[in-house]
């Protein structure tokens, strides 16, 4: 059979993530790696869900209320018209809308860049319709982006650019500034922007969030998609959307259509209550997230972690490893599980300097995998046991005590 396999399918292979994920099931680790919150989703939603399970909402189903409700939110939010007719997409959780955003406008040998580091598997869409990566390094610490760099990286293949703000993994949000040079890239060489604004209401220190369509000229070249996930705790959900021009959205709910039909009925319904959710819980929200932030910031430093940039949204942290520490990530991660009973991930898998407009120094893919991540939307009871298991690493002189 493996003769047999399409060329894409022989792309994908197991990465090392996935190996250090079967090695911590194995040791029962606390798990800091995955980003989904291991505590309770609002009670009211879980409820509407419920609910329509036992109303028998149970068939192919498109709830056109769940669009009515975005096109007020983004009108609210972000000064935004948009149509809830003809401009929105309910999909399977936002990385389907993210996929059948990339299917409905990237042909073979588009180009499409990406800021790196960056989420994995918006290479795998692009690499599946036949695109062509292109990453424009994010400078750390601060993972700023040059603007030279990103004006290097368009060329008359450019099809499109994907923005992912509040960023995973770094938790980076993206500067007004910043969003005009990516835009001003974007009107320059004609190309479309697509963003995943999946954090959108996880900011902290009183960042704002910028929806990159917000920006002059920018609504009739971009496609938002985002989902439920995230702000709801409910990432088995799978209850995701894209907005975008009539023409883009009526491609990507087509596409849609071929590959999964319909969005969970019973979410969709639940999904109408959680749009309907009043300030306050968006405000506790990101007071909380905050607080598990700071937590973690703190935690990570005490044991020798050097934390340059602290995240600005998401919740995710990206921290760099002891000075002292002569294990690369991946190792690091496998002594982290093994003595501590703790799991983050490796940071290697965000970079992709071999795919980046300007080829990397020895110095910087030694620098790029001496990060780990490290998932902060967790329990406070987690995020305490995680704490002691840490604790249990220091000696006297606060660094871990790992076999290095």
């Amino acid at each position: 059979m493996e003769e047999k396999l399409s060329s894409v399918a022989k792309k994908f292979t197991p990465s090392p993530i996935q190996e250090l994920s079967h090695l911590a099931q194995r040791c029962n680790a606390i798990n800091l790696a995955e980003g989904f919150p291991d505590f309770p989703a609002p009670p009211c939603i879980k409820e509407a869900a419920v609910s329509a399970i036992n109303s028998d909402f149970n068939q192919y189903r498109h709830v056109q209320g769940i669009c009515d409700h975005l096109a007020l939110i983004m009108k609210r939010m972000h000064g935004l018209n948009v149509d809830p007719l003809t401009d929105i997409a309910i999909c399977c959780g936002q990385t389907e809308a993210f996929a059948a955003s990339i299917f409905s406008v990237i042909d073979r040998g588009d180009e499409v860049v990406l800021f790196d580091p960056c989420y994995e598997t918006y290479e795998g869409s692009i690499t599946m319709a036949g695109g062509i990566p292109v990453y424009v390094a994010l400078d750390p610490p601060q993972w700023t982006l040059d603007p030279d760099k990103l004006m290097r990286s368009f060329t008359s293949r450019t099809k499109a650019i994907v923005l992912n703000s509040p960023h995973n993994p770094t938790g980076k949000v993206f500067s007004r500034g910043e969003l005009e040079v990516i835009a001003e890239g974007c009107r320059r060489w004609d190309c479309l922007a697509i963003t995943d604004e999946v954090y959108e209401y996880i900011t902290f220190d009183n960042l704002k969030h910028i929806s990159f369509a917000s920006l002059p000229g920018m609504q009739k070249r971009t496609i938002i998609t985002s989902s439920l996930s995230k702000t709801f705790s409910v990432t088995g959900w799978r209850i995701g959307w894209a907005i975008a021009p009539a023409s883009a959205a009526s491609a990507i709910r087509n596409i849609h259509v071929k590959i999964t039909d319909s969005a969970p009925a019973p979410f969709q319904e639940a999904a109408l209550t959680a749009l309907r959710s009043p300030s306050k819980y968006f405000e506790k929200l990101r007071r909380e997230y905050q607080l598990k932030r700071d937590f973690s910031v703190k935690l990570l430093t005490s044991v020798g972690f050097q934390i340059q940039f602290k995240p600005q949204g998401s919740f995710f942290l990206f921290a760099e490893l002891p000075g002292t520490c002569l294990l690369s990530d991946v190792e690091y991660v496998k002594e982290l599980i093994k003595q501590a009973g703790v799991v983050v991930v490796p940071g290697r898998g965000f970079f992709h300097g071999e795919s980046s407009l300007d080829q990397p120094s020895e110095e910087s893919r030694n620098y790029q995998k001496k990060y780990i991540r490290v998932a902060f939307c967790k329990s406070d009871a987690t995020l305490t046991a995680a704490a002691q298991k840490f604790g249990e690493l220091m000696n006297a002189g606060g660094c871990p005590k790992l076999q290095y």
